[in-house]
């Protein structure tokens, strides 16, 4: 009996060794990435805009991800380029498959080539990949950083639709905000408040419907959206709003001259890129994950921080480096 009894608590022990070597060499990464615009081009876009290897350069981006094994990967629309097509997701899934076998979350927001042609088709499509998302807007919380990801194809959502999505957004942030295991919010879209992009405009809509509430939130301190296939950075009454559109799509040129939009990025303009974003106590770090010219590997360009407690933030580097460096503020 009392043999049996010290075999039973060597095998217990054993376990409880074996359960704490998994845990340990588990993914406990808190590093949450964001991309847009991972979509291969159209023909019809090549007859104005230059292509230079997109596909490519998005796949490197997906296999970049993988490699940094961040704990979640969030994509702001623009996914494929024709959201109806099964050709079109068919390398996407691949990405998305060997993402999520690492452990890794991928949640997305719709873009306009999601809803292009059958628009109800490629929602259907779409909702299959991302089962968690939510046309009128969806949360999902890493290391108390909460980012919610809004809709903002307001053609394609129904009168009903656009007024649940702007009460969920608007009750959201301010459950959040005082929901103390929540430190930032981040609010992420398809299309641009701010851009200079010759190709696409601002969205007046967005504008309009989300950076209010936005704006009103105390936790809320950065606002990341693409359509416009750029890297830009702007300010608004010291909250910030940044457009990562790099993921693959065709490289969109900039407007230049007098009366535009202050692009505090105006200096780095990476071709290929996605953002890194991770808490490190009360402040967010940001970092530009951008693809080499060469297209042999990745290097972090622009970083940036963002304090928690004041709505401030303050630019690190701009040179690409493979080490960041902090200063004081």
């Amino acid at each position: 009996m009392l043999f049996k009894s010290i075999i039973s608590i060597f095998t217990c022990l054993l376990s409880m060794s074996i359960w704490a070597q998994e845990t340990d060499t588990a993914n406990v990464s808190k590093e949450i990435v964001f991309a847009s615009d991972t979509q291969a081009p159209m023909w019809i876009e090549t007859l104005v805009l230059r292509s230079n290897n997109n596909r490519a350069a998005t796949k490197n981006i997906f296999n970049n991800m993988v490699t940094r094994n961040p704990a979640a990967v969030y994509l702001l629309g623009d996914v494929v380029s024709l959201g109806s097509s099964n050709r079109q997701w068919k390398p996407m899934d691949a990405y998305l498959k060997r993402l999520r076998s690492k452990g890794i979350k991928v949640n997305a927001a719709l873009g306009n080539h999601e809803v292009l042609g059958q628009s109800g088709k490629g929602q259907k499509k779409f909702q299959v990949r991302f089962p968690k998302h939510n046309k009128t807007g969806s949360l999902d919380i890493t290391d108390s950083v909460a980012v919610i990801l809004l809709n903002s194809n307001f053609n394609s959502l129904t009168t009903a639709e656009d007024a649940d999505q702007m009460g969920w957004y608007k009750q959201t942030l301010e459950k959040l905000d005082e929901d103390p295991s929540i430190r930032f919010i981040i609010t992420g879209c398809h299309h641009s408040p701010y851009t200079n992009s010759k190709i696409v405009s601002s969205s007046i809509s967005v504008r309009e419907k989300f950076v209010p509430f936005f704006m009103q939130s105390r936790k809320s301190r950065l606002f990341l959206s693409g359509h416009s296939h750029n890297f830009e950075h702007f300010q608004q009454q010291g909250k910030d709003f940044f457009v990562i559109g790099g993921g693959g799509g065709l490289h969109q040129p900039l407007k230049q001259g007098q009366g535009l939009l202050a692009d505090l990025s105006a200096n780095y303009k990476p071709l290929f890129h996605y953002l890194s974003v991770q808490r490190e106590g009360d402040k967010l770090k940001l970092i530009s994950i951008r693809l080499t010219p060469d297209f042999k590997g990745f290097e972090e360009g622009a970083t940036f921080e963002i304090n928690g407690a004041i709505n401030t933030l303050a630019a690190i580097s701009t040179t690409p480096t493979h080490r960041t460096t902090s200063i004081g503020f």
